[in-house]
Protein backbone atom coordinates (compact mmCIF):
# COMPACT_ATOMS: atom_id res chain seq x y z
CA UNK A 1 0.00 0.00 0.00
CA UNK A 2 1.61 3.34 -1.21
CA UNK A 3 2.14 5.66 1.78
CA UNK A 4 -0.06 8.76 2.35
CA UNK A 5 1.33 11.98 1.44
CA UNK A 6 2.42 14.44 4.15
CA UNK A 7 -0.55 16.70 3.39
CA UNK A 8 -3.29 14.46 4.38
CA UNK A 9 -2.39 14.21 7.66
CA UNK A 10 -3.00 17.92 7.87
CA UNK A 11 -6.83 18.48 9.95
CA UNK A 12 -9.71 20.06 8.57
CA UNK A 13 -8.59 23.48 10.80
CA UNK A 14 -10.63 22.61 14.00
CA UNK A 15 -7.88 23.57 16.61
CA UNK A 16 -8.56 26.50 18.85
CA UNK A 17 -7.26 29.25 16.85
CA UNK A 18 -6.46 30.82 13.03
CA UNK A 19 -4.78 28.01 10.89
CA UNK A 20 -1.07 28.96 9.79
CA UNK A 21 0.63 27.52 6.29
CA UNK A 22 4.20 28.10 5.99
CA UNK A 23 4.93 27.01 2.79
CA UNK A 24 8.54 26.58 0.69
CA UNK A 25 9.55 25.36 -2.41
CA UNK A 26 12.95 24.46 -0.04
CA UNK A 27 13.67 24.36 4.11
CA UNK A 28 10.53 26.61 4.94
CA UNK A 29 13.04 28.16 7.56
CA UNK A 30 12.38 31.69 6.07
CA UNK A 31 8.68 31.66 5.45
CA UNK A 32 8.67 30.06 9.08
CA UNK A 33 11.22 33.13 10.04
CA UNK A 34 8.71 35.87 8.08
CA UNK A 35 5.80 34.72 8.94
CA UNK A 36 6.09 33.84 12.78
CA UNK A 37 7.67 37.63 12.98
CA UNK A 38 4.70 39.20 11.78
CA UNK A 39 2.14 36.72 13.97
CA UNK A 40 4.01 37.77 17.15
CA UNK A 41 2.24 41.21 16.35
CA UNK A 42 -1.08 39.37 17.02
CA UNK A 43 -0.53 37.72 20.93
CA UNK A 44 -3.86 37.25 21.37
CA UNK A 45 -4.42 34.50 19.29
CA UNK A 46 -3.12 31.05 19.65
CA UNK A 47 -2.09 29.70 16.16
CA UNK A 48 -2.30 26.09 14.58
CA UNK A 49 0.77 26.08 12.32
CA UNK A 50 1.84 23.58 9.45
CA UNK A 51 5.13 23.49 7.58
CA UNK A 52 5.46 22.28 3.98
CA UNK A 53 8.80 22.49 2.80
CA UNK A 54 10.32 21.08 -0.41
CA UNK A 55 7.36 21.86 -2.60
CA UNK A 56 9.32 20.68 -6.16
CA UNK A 57 6.51 19.79 -8.32
CA UNK A 58 3.79 20.88 -9.78
CA UNK A 59 1.66 17.99 -8.81
CA UNK A 60 3.05 18.10 -4.76
CA UNK A 61 2.24 22.16 -5.07
CA UNK A 62 -1.77 21.08 -6.20
CA UNK A 63 -1.53 18.44 -3.26
CA UNK A 64 -0.61 21.43 -1.23
CA UNK A 65 -3.62 23.61 -2.13
CA UNK A 66 -5.90 20.88 -1.61
CA UNK A 67 -4.39 21.00 1.83
CA UNK A 68 -5.05 24.02 2.23
CA UNK A 69 -8.82 24.23 0.98
CA UNK A 70 -10.00 21.30 3.18
CA UNK A 71 -8.48 23.29 6.53
CA UNK A 72 -10.57 26.83 4.77
CA UNK A 73 -13.71 23.86 4.46
CA UNK A 74 -13.55 23.21 7.99
CA UNK A 75 -13.64 26.75 9.28
CA UNK A 76 -11.84 30.20 8.49
CA UNK A 77 -9.71 30.58 5.93
CA UNK A 78 -6.49 29.74 6.83
CA UNK A 79 -3.53 32.44 6.63
CA UNK A 80 -0.67 31.11 3.75
CA UNK A 81 2.87 32.45 4.07
CA UNK A 82 4.95 31.43 1.13
CA UNK A 83 8.16 31.68 0.18
CA UNK A 84 8.11 29.58 -3.07
CA UNK A 85 10.84 31.08 -5.27
CA UNK A 86 9.79 28.84 -8.89
CA UNK A 87 7.12 31.08 -10.41
CA UNK A 88 5.12 27.65 -11.53
CA UNK A 89 5.03 26.76 -7.86
CA UNK A 90 4.47 30.01 -6.72
CA UNK A 91 1.36 30.30 -9.11
CA UNK A 92 -0.43 27.24 -8.01
CA UNK A 93 0.09 27.66 -4.58
CA UNK A 94 -1.26 31.21 -4.89
CA UNK A 95 -4.97 29.71 -6.23
CA UNK A 96 -5.41 28.12 -2.54
CA UNK A 97 -8.99 29.52 -0.49
CA UNK A 98 -6.69 31.21 2.26
CA UNK A 99 -5.31 34.48 2.82
CA UNK A 100 -2.21 34.21 0.51
CA UNK A 101 0.68 35.77 1.35
CA UNK A 102 3.90 36.03 -1.32
CA UNK A 103 6.81 36.79 0.91
CA UNK A 104 9.11 37.01 -1.98
CA UNK A 105 7.22 37.47 -5.17
CA UNK A 106 7.13 41.25 -5.41
CA UNK A 107 10.65 41.60 -3.66
CA UNK A 108 12.53 39.30 -6.58
CA UNK A 109 10.36 41.50 -9.30
CA UNK A 110 11.69 44.41 -7.57
CA UNK A 111 15.27 43.43 -7.53
CA UNK A 112 14.82 42.18 -11.64
CA UNK A 113 13.99 45.63 -11.96
CA UNK A 114 16.75 47.09 -10.37
CA UNK A 115 19.17 44.81 -11.36
CA UNK A 116 18.28 44.50 -15.02
CA UNK A 117 18.41 40.66 -14.46
CA UNK A 118 16.16 37.93 -14.36
CA UNK A 119 16.04 35.98 -11.17
CA UNK A 120 17.35 32.34 -11.51
CA UNK A 121 14.18 30.86 -9.84
CA UNK A 122 16.08 28.68 -8.17
CA UNK A 123 14.93 27.17 -4.77
CA UNK A 124 17.21 26.41 -2.14
CA UNK A 125 19.54 29.58 -2.15
CA UNK A 126 19.00 31.06 1.17
CA UNK A 127 19.39 27.66 3.15
CA UNK A 128 21.17 25.35 0.86
CA UNK A 129 25.30 25.01 0.86
CA UNK A 130 24.66 28.08 -1.70
CA UNK A 131 28.09 29.67 -0.69
CA UNK A 132 30.24 26.43 -0.17
CA UNK A 133 33.16 28.24 1.61
CA UNK A 134 30.62 30.71 3.73
CA UNK A 135 29.15 26.94 4.60
CA UNK A 136 32.25 25.47 5.20
CA UNK A 137 33.22 28.31 7.72
CA UNK A 138 29.85 28.08 9.72
CA UNK A 139 30.35 24.19 9.99
CA UNK A 140 33.98 24.60 11.22
CA UNK A 141 32.27 27.65 13.93
CA UNK A 142 30.08 24.54 15.09
CA UNK A 143 32.60 22.40 15.89
CA UNK A 144 34.67 24.97 17.60
CA UNK A 145 31.58 26.00 19.71
CA UNK A 146 31.26 22.17 20.55
CA UNK A 147 34.71 21.17 21.65
CA UNK A 148 34.99 24.93 23.89
CA UNK A 149 31.48 24.29 25.50
CA UNK A 150 31.29 25.11 28.88
CA UNK A 151 35.03 25.60 29.43
CA UNK A 152 35.76 21.93 27.93
CA UNK A 153 38.31 22.73 26.23
CA UNK A 154 41.15 25.40 26.07
CA UNK A 155 42.98 24.34 23.15
CA UNK A 156 43.17 26.81 20.64
CA UNK A 157 41.77 29.59 22.29
CA UNK A 158 43.75 32.38 20.37
CA UNK A 159 41.53 31.79 17.53
CA UNK A 160 38.16 32.24 18.84
CA UNK A 161 36.63 35.55 18.01
CA UNK A 162 34.83 35.85 20.88
CA UNK A 163 34.90 33.94 25.01
CA UNK A 164 31.26 34.54 26.38
CA UNK A 165 31.63 34.29 30.37
CA UNK A 166 28.67 33.58 32.90
CA UNK A 167 27.71 31.90 35.39
CA UNK A 168 25.68 28.57 34.79
CA UNK A 169 22.68 28.60 32.89
CA UNK A 170 22.88 31.97 31.76
CA UNK A 171 22.24 30.95 28.28
CA UNK A 172 26.17 30.90 27.21
CA UNK A 173 25.84 27.32 25.47
CA UNK A 174 22.57 27.92 22.96
CA UNK A 175 23.91 31.43 22.50
CA UNK A 176 27.34 30.07 21.17
CA UNK A 177 26.07 27.67 18.91
CA UNK A 178 23.45 29.96 17.68
CA UNK A 179 26.42 32.81 17.10
CA UNK A 180 28.54 30.07 14.72
CA UNK A 181 25.53 28.24 12.95
CA UNK A 182 24.18 31.54 11.69
CA UNK A 183 27.13 33.79 11.70
CA UNK A 184 30.05 31.40 11.58
CA UNK A 185 31.79 33.48 14.79
CA UNK A 186 34.66 30.87 16.18
CA UNK A 187 32.83 31.18 19.65
CA UNK A 188 34.27 29.46 23.02
CA UNK A 189 32.41 29.71 26.26
CA UNK A 190 33.40 29.35 29.59
CA UNK A 191 31.97 28.66 33.10
CA UNK A 192 32.09 30.94 35.97
CA UNK A 193 32.98 29.31 39.41
CA UNK A 194 32.82 30.32 42.78
CA UNK A 195 36.59 31.10 43.06
CA UNK A 196 35.67 33.13 39.98
CA UNK A 197 33.40 35.50 42.25
CA UNK A 198 35.63 35.45 45.63
CA UNK A 199 38.41 36.59 43.53
CA UNK A 200 36.67 38.68 41.14
CA UNK A 201 39.71 38.22 38.45
CA UNK A 202 39.17 36.14 34.79
CA UNK A 203 39.54 33.24 34.84
CA UNK A 204 43.76 32.06 34.47
CA UNK A 205 43.40 30.65 30.92
CA UNK A 206 41.38 33.46 29.64
CA UNK A 207 43.44 36.42 30.68
CA UNK A 208 45.60 36.55 27.73
CA UNK A 209 42.17 37.10 25.98
CA UNK A 210 40.42 39.67 27.96
CA UNK A 211 39.92 41.68 24.87
CA UNK A 212 37.82 38.81 23.16
CA UNK A 213 35.76 37.94 26.41
CA UNK A 214 32.08 39.11 26.05
CA UNK A 215 29.97 38.43 30.02
CA UNK A 216 26.23 37.25 30.48
CA UNK A 217 24.53 38.23 33.77
CA UNK A 218 20.75 37.08 34.55
CA UNK A 219 17.92 38.18 37.34
CA UNK A 220 18.70 36.21 40.49
CA UNK A 221 15.00 34.76 40.47
CA UNK A 222 15.20 33.77 36.97
CA UNK A 223 18.14 31.89 37.64
CA UNK A 224 16.92 30.35 40.51
CA UNK A 225 14.06 29.21 38.93
CA UNK A 226 16.38 27.67 35.85
CA UNK A 227 18.52 26.23 38.62
CA UNK A 228 15.64 24.56 40.08
CA UNK A 229 15.09 22.36 36.82
CA UNK A 230 18.09 21.32 37.14
CA UNK A 231 18.84 20.70 40.67
CA UNK A 232 16.19 21.14 43.21
CA UNK A 233 16.55 22.64 46.32
CA UNK A 234 20.33 22.45 45.86
CA UNK A 235 22.50 25.18 47.30
CA UNK A 236 23.37 25.55 43.66
CA UNK A 237 19.66 27.04 42.88
CA UNK A 238 18.78 28.66 45.84
CA UNK A 239 18.21 32.77 45.31
CA UNK A 240 21.05 33.53 47.65
CA UNK A 241 23.83 31.83 45.77
CA UNK A 242 22.24 32.71 42.81
CA UNK A 243 22.55 36.45 43.59
CA UNK A 244 25.67 36.12 44.62
CA UNK A 245 26.99 34.99 42.01
CA UNK A 246 25.63 37.60 39.53
CA UNK A 247 26.43 40.46 41.86
CA UNK A 248 30.12 39.13 41.64
CA UNK A 249 29.92 37.99 38.39
CA UNK A 250 28.96 42.07 36.96
CA UNK A 251 31.44 43.22 39.51
CA UNK A 252 34.34 41.26 37.68
CA UNK A 253 32.93 42.35 34.48
CA UNK A 254 32.92 45.97 34.96
CA UNK A 255 36.28 45.60 37.03
CA UNK A 256 37.68 44.07 33.98
CA UNK A 257 36.02 45.79 31.44
CA UNK A 258 34.41 43.44 30.35
CA UNK A 259 31.21 44.26 28.27
CA UNK A 260 28.16 41.91 29.44
CA UNK A 261 24.33 41.92 28.86
CA UNK A 262 21.14 40.84 30.91
CA UNK A 263 20.13 37.83 28.94
CA UNK A 264 16.97 37.34 31.27
CA UNK A 265 14.46 38.64 29.32
CA UNK A 266 16.09 38.36 26.54
CA UNK A 267 16.12 35.61 23.21
CA UNK A 268 19.01 33.64 21.98
CA UNK A 269 18.67 36.12 18.74
CA UNK A 270 18.34 38.76 20.66
CA UNK A 271 21.45 38.20 23.10
CA UNK A 272 23.59 37.42 19.53
CA UNK A 273 22.60 40.62 18.20
CA UNK A 274 23.59 42.37 20.77
CA UNK A 275 27.23 40.63 21.06
CA UNK A 276 27.52 41.10 17.37
CA UNK A 277 26.83 44.94 17.76
CA UNK A 278 29.41 45.75 20.70
CA UNK A 279 31.77 43.47 18.71
CA UNK A 280 31.65 45.72 15.43
CA UNK A 281 31.34 48.69 17.93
Amino acid sequence: MPEPHREDAIGAGHGSGPVVFFLSDSTGITAETLGNTLLTQFPGHAFERHTIPFITTEEEAARVVGAVDRAAAGGSRPIVFSTAVNPAIRSILSRCNGHFMDLLGAHVAQLEHALGTPASGEPGKAHGLGDAVRYQLRMMAVEYAIEHDDGQSIRALERAELILIAPSRCGKTPTTMYLALQHGILAANFPLVDEDFTSRSLPEPLRPFAGKCFGLTSQPLRLSQIRQERRPESTYASLAQCTWELRNAEEMYISNRIPYVNSASMSVEEISATILQKMEA
